[in-house]
């Protein structure tokens, strides 16, 4: 239970009274029904006061723009928990959702009036105020309180009640007085009771801290008036029982319009939507939420015997966990929570005696399995549903059209979706889902795949929150369908973009969201930014997005032509400005830029194979070798010129060295150049982290070639002492970023020293296991358990010698 909290930011759904009280014993008129909302004992109270008193209509709290939806919540479709949705027209990000669930009071209203025939309006503040009221404040927002504010009484004034009772937790308290109890044959009497108490509190406190609510109440107080000039008095009034009080006080209709005069306006629309159990848990942030709305469902679901049926639901879902639970468990269960309600003198077992029984019983103690039960139903995942009579922007629609036709149902549970993209249906669920991420819709989110690292293959992590609604209703603006609406999206992003990378990651997001018709905008834009931007930086940057998306040219059988060429001209661009760019850089530039030539030879090596398959398809193979090569020219040019910083020149040798661009002969020789005495053992080790450094396969290179060992082991002990304390702590970053391993086994060759290693062309690598001839004794004996492992028992003789030369 919580006081009224309107919704203060986009897209936060506008909370409503959880307090209980009202009044009404079939005497007072109007009748004045008040609710704690999502209270399972006021909603069973108010089906018996309407039944009792039969009014001729029913006011509800909510908003009046709502009151053409009413006859929706009959339909056969519609399965609540839902909610209201009112978004600004102008700007669909601002928001607020009213949700109703089965066991909400106002839900129960609005279906016996249905039932009934009896007209049902809906009389709290319009829309249109609450959503403009966070861009203007009314005067009465200004207006000092006359009364003091109590912080405890402005956020749940059933927490004050709850104290005065002589109750620690509020929820045992509403349990106790109301979900437990029966109305004794008076129907309207726990309404008068809790009317009295909330007077109490609103004469001691005022608004409680909630002056917005002066003016929500001063517009009920004239729909009230309104309703009895029309059905007379026998009108009955659900609303929060935090309002009763004002709505009995008498004021005249003069001052209640001064208090309405001047409020600001903006046009709304107005919908249903599906709401989760999850989402009115007090837990996600909505002011009005409620700590069990599983439980809750199920108080007022059940006919008789909730905890028996309640214990034996949780005793299901523990079973489908694979725990041992019988029905003696159960049993056991319920008469301990049974026992524990006496003992605490409490008049049924609730919630807390059920959940100390079941952890006692049947988590035998554990808070593990406990949290499941939680999870899964005493808060629950139930999803509603709307009918498709309901209004919805076109977006919605052809969404809603996608999810049944691709198989893809939103659900409140998070579930991994592999795809497999070689299949029409599972690319399709795979392009709707990249467009609604370019839309800001994140019902999917790419995760990592477990069963394949192929590119044919994706994996998502899919999850229904009812606040996508909003997220569609705003992208609604940009087209009628999801296809139209992404491209134009993507279009628009493109135009807007700031800087280069920003616009080839957009060219990477279009590709597997098939938008041929975005792409030529977005390369347009590609091509004029990549022209005009002149730094190196920012080209290295945006290279690898756009090669990495070349790759889809293959699976999704999208044309890349265009992309081959611009990604082919921003490679030249990168090779000739990157030389210039990488002279007198300080060290953390240095190392930015490092970061960048690694980037872009991971780029180039893509690029490399892509253009020589287009070209040897074409008869041509010498694309992607020339494009290599150009590169490897830039790296030459890198390794050579002393202005450039070590850790660049140190990485340019070394990714030569990889690439079979450069001898190992070569390589010792460079080394041996910046590790003489003429350089600085500062510069040194930066050239030293640039090659073997970063974790990248270096220290294995230092393990199997100890001339490159002996090289850095040399030039080490040769640091002079005044000079060892400033390249200590690059040689310890650059070494402590290998495996365990690796370091054991340099520590262990340093350790030999360079006499017992030997050197690499007479000896070997002088590492246990390694020599300069293959041990053929050791390669025969896994002969076995590769055969074992491969199920080859029955190779020819001529396989046989196969699979020994492939294990030498």
């Amino acid at each position: 239970m919580a006081g009224d909290e309107e919704a203060q930011s986009v897209g936060v759904g506008v909370g409503v009274d959880v307090a209980v009280g009202g009044g009404g014993d079939g005497g007072e008129r109007p009748l004045l029904l008040g609710v704690r909302h999502h209270g399972p004992g006021s909603a069973r109270a108010v089906r018996a006061a309407l039944e009792a008193a039969r009014p001729r209509a029913v006011l509800i709290e909510g908003p009046p723009e709502a009151d053409a939806l009413i006859p929706l919540a009959g339909d056969e479709e519609m399965r609540p928990p839902v909610a209201l949705l009112a978004h600004a027209v102008e700007e669909p990000g601002r928001s607020a959702f009213w949700p109703l669930a089965e066991f909400s009071p106002e839900w129960v209203a609005i279906r016996w009036s249905l039932e009934h025939g009896v007209p049902a309006r809906f009389i709290d503040l319009p829309a249109t105020h609450t959503l403009a009221w966070d861009k203007e404040e009314p005067a009465a927002e200004k207006e000092p309180l006359p009364q003091p504010v109590d912080e405890a009484v402005r956020v749940d004034p059933l927490a004050v009640l709850a104290e005065a009772a002589g109750y620690d937790d509020p929820e045992r308290w509403w349990e106790d007085v109301v979900e437990h109890r029966g109305t004794g044959g008076d129907v309207f009497a726990p309404f008068t009771v809790l009317e009295e108490a909330m007077g109490a509190l609103r004469e001691a406190y005022g608004t409680g801290g909630h002056e917005r609510d002066l003016v929500r109440e001063a517009y009920m107080r004239l729909q009230v008036r309104a309703a009895q000039r029309e059905f007379g008095d026998d009108v009955a009034v659900v609303c929060g029982a935090w309002h009763v009080p004002a709505l009995r006080r008498k004021a005249t209709v003069a001052a209640d319009r001064a208090l309405l005069k001047g409020l600001p306006k903006v046009k709304t629309d107005m919908t249903w939507v599906p709401w989760t159990h999850r989402r009115l848990a007090r837990a996600s942030g909505y002011g009005a939420g409620i700590d069990s709305p599983g439980w809750y469902g199920h108080l007022f679901g059940v006919p008789d015997r909730p905890v028996e049926r309640w214990l034996t639901k949780v005793a299901g879902l523990l079973r489908e966990e694979d725990r041992i639970v019988s029905s003696a468990h159960v049993i056991e269960a319920v008469r301990l929570a049974e026992t524990l309600a006496v003992m605490r003198g409490r008049p049924l077992p609730g919630l807390t005696e059920t959940t100390d029984a079941v952890r006692a019983v049947m988590c035998e103690g554990s808070d593990v399995p406990l949290a499941l039960v939680h999870d899964r139903l005493v808060v629950g995942d139930v999803l509603g549903e709307v009918p498709e009579s309901a209004p919805a922007v076109p977006l919605q629609r052809d969404l809603t059209r996608l999810q049944r036709r691709l198989r893809l149902k939103p659900e409140p549970l998070e579930r991994e979706v592999e795809l497999d993209l070689r299949k029409e249906t599972d690319a399709e669920r795979s392009r709707l889902l990249h467009r609604l991420r370019l839309l800001r819709v994140a019902w999917g989110e790419p995760a990592a795949s477990r069963g394949s690292t192929g590119t044919f293959r994706e994996t998502w992590r899919l999850r229904w929150e009812p606040e996508l609604s909003v997220r569609v209703a705003e992208a609604g603006v940009w087209g009628t369908t999801v296809l139209a609406a992404a491209t134009a999206k993507a279009e628009a992003d493109a135009v807007a973009a700031q800087a280069l990378a920003e616009v080839t990651a957009l060219a990477e997001r279009c590709l597997p969201a098939g938008l041929p018709g975005a792409l030529p905008v977005v390369m347009r834009v590609l091509a004029d930014r990549a022209a005009l931007d002149t730094d190196v930086g920012h080209l290295a940057q945006a290279l690898p997005a756009l090669v990495r998306s070349l790759r889809y040219g293959d699976v999704r059988g999208t044309d890349t032509k265009a992309l081959a060429g611009v990604a082919t001209g921003l490679a030249e661009r990168v090779f000739v400005g990157l030389p210039p760019a990488c002279a007198a850089l300080g060290t953390e530039a240095a190392e930015e830029m490092r970061r960048h030539v690694d980037a872009v030879h991971g780029a180039v090596g893509l690029l490399g194979e892509g253009t020589a398959a287009r070209q040897g398809d074409e008869g041509s193979g010498q694309g992607g070798t020339g494009i290599r090569e150009r590169w490897h020219s830039v790296l030459r040019v890198l390794s050579g010129r002393d202005t450039v910083p070590g850790v660049i020149r140190g990485r340019a040798v070394r990714l030569l060295l990889d690439d079979g661009a450069l001898a190992q002969d070569e390589a010792a020789r460079l080394m041996g150049l910046v590790l003489s005495p003429g350089t600085a053992p500062g510069d040194a080790a930066a050239w030293i982290e640039g090659f073997v450094g970063g974790g990248s396969g270096g220290g294995m290179l230092l393990v199997h070639d100890e001339r490159l060992l002996g090289l850095v082991d040399a030039w080490l002990t040769g640091v002079p002492a005044e000079a060892f304390t400033d390249v200590l702590p690059l040689l310890r970053r650059t070494f402590s970023a290998y495996e365990p391993g690796v370091r054991r086994t340099l520590g262990e060759l340093v350790r030999r020293g360079p006499g017992a290693r030997g050197s690499a062309a007479a000896v070997g690598s002088g590492t246990p296991g390694y020599a300069t001839d293959l041990d053929t004794e050791r390669a025969d004996a896994v002969l076995p358990v590769l055969r074992l492992l491969l199920g080859l028992d029955d190779l020819a003789d001529g396989d046989t010698n196969d699979l020994v030369g492939v294990t030498r």
